[in-house]
């Protein structure tokens, strides 16, 4: 058998397999699925804290230390109507960075199930969306019950407030990226130590969540502007307390969008990095 014929049979044979390897959505689909059965079958450990942690929370704020805050808020609107939209995209963020802080790191770490997967036909960027995925759903999961706690409570006052929930979905995707991007290079947890405390919580108290970020020294209302939480914590806000303008939700949006672009580019980037190059 000449050369050319068996070049030309190995080309026919690997189009022929690349037509049976499905396309990436559907390999992420997968890899979505995976984490889909495993939340299924561990989901009763945390559902009661999921329902009963933003109940809770919104009454020791809003009755209990609430009532000791009567003004400096703008708009002459309670502290808990105030803290509500702030909290549920602070809350976003910090659901994005634990999703994309322990669960990649134990996969390609601890359980190996990410070196699994690299070895069928998912590629870095399918495990990369797969995992994505799940982190997204359980954030639009605990979004959606601390919403339906904020209308409970009486802290929605305008028609455009259900669109904070995609805001908020927006502002923990914004997180998780980069954070799936530095999870993917460690070895060890320990860094992610460093970011729950160095970064999380400081950015809580730099983007207004708490209290109005103009009160913060003027030196510092750049570091505020410049941080992705701020810009989903003040659409979440505008949107619910209805103050939002076409303006300022384009500002905001645009700026979380060009963040996300850089996150999933960086992931995208790391994965394939450590998952190809590092087996």
């Amino acid at each position: 058998m000449s050369t050319e014929t068996i070049s030309a049979a190995a080309s026919a044979e690997a189009t022929e397999r690349s037509r049976r390897v499905p396309g990436g959505l559907v390999l992420s689909w997968r890899q979505f699925l995976y984490w889909y059965t495993f939340f299924y079958r561990t989901w009763r450990g945390t559902v009661l804290s999921a329902i009963l942690g933003p109940v809770m929370y919104l009454t020791a704020m809003g009755v209990g230390i609430g009532t000791l805050i009567t003004h400096g808020l703008p708009d002459g609107v309670t502290y808990l109507s105030f803290i509500a939209p702030g909290v549920l995209a602070a809350m976003a963020m910090q659901n994005g960075i634990f999703e994309g802080s322990f669960t990649v790191l134990g996969s390609v770490k601890w359980a190996g199930n990410y070196w699994a997967a690299v070895n069928t036909p998912q590629r870095p960027q399918d495990i990369m969306f797969g995992t994505a995925m799940q982190g997204l759903a359980r954030t639009a999961g605990m979004s959606t019950v601390f919403f339906c706690a904020m209308v409970g409570f009486g802290t929605t006052h305008s028609p455009w407030s259900v669109l904070a929930l995609p805001v908020a979905l927006l502002t923990g995707a914004v997180f998780l990226f980069p954070m799936m991007a530095f999870s993917i290079t460690l070895d060890s947890d320990q860094p992610l130590t460093v970011v729950f405390r160095f970064v999380m919580t400081p950015l809580f108290l730099f983007s207004g969540t708490f209290f109005p970020w103009q009160q913060l020294p003027e030196w510092m209302h750049p570091i505020a502007f410049i941080t992705p939480l701020w810009h989903g914590v003040e659409l979440c806000r505008e949107l619910t307390l209805g103050t939002v303008t076409a303006t300022s939700a384009a500002i905001h949006i645009g700026y979380l969008l060009v963040a996300l672009a850089g996150g999933v580019a960086l992931a995208r980037r790391n994965f394939s990095r450590r998952l190809y190059l590092h087996r």
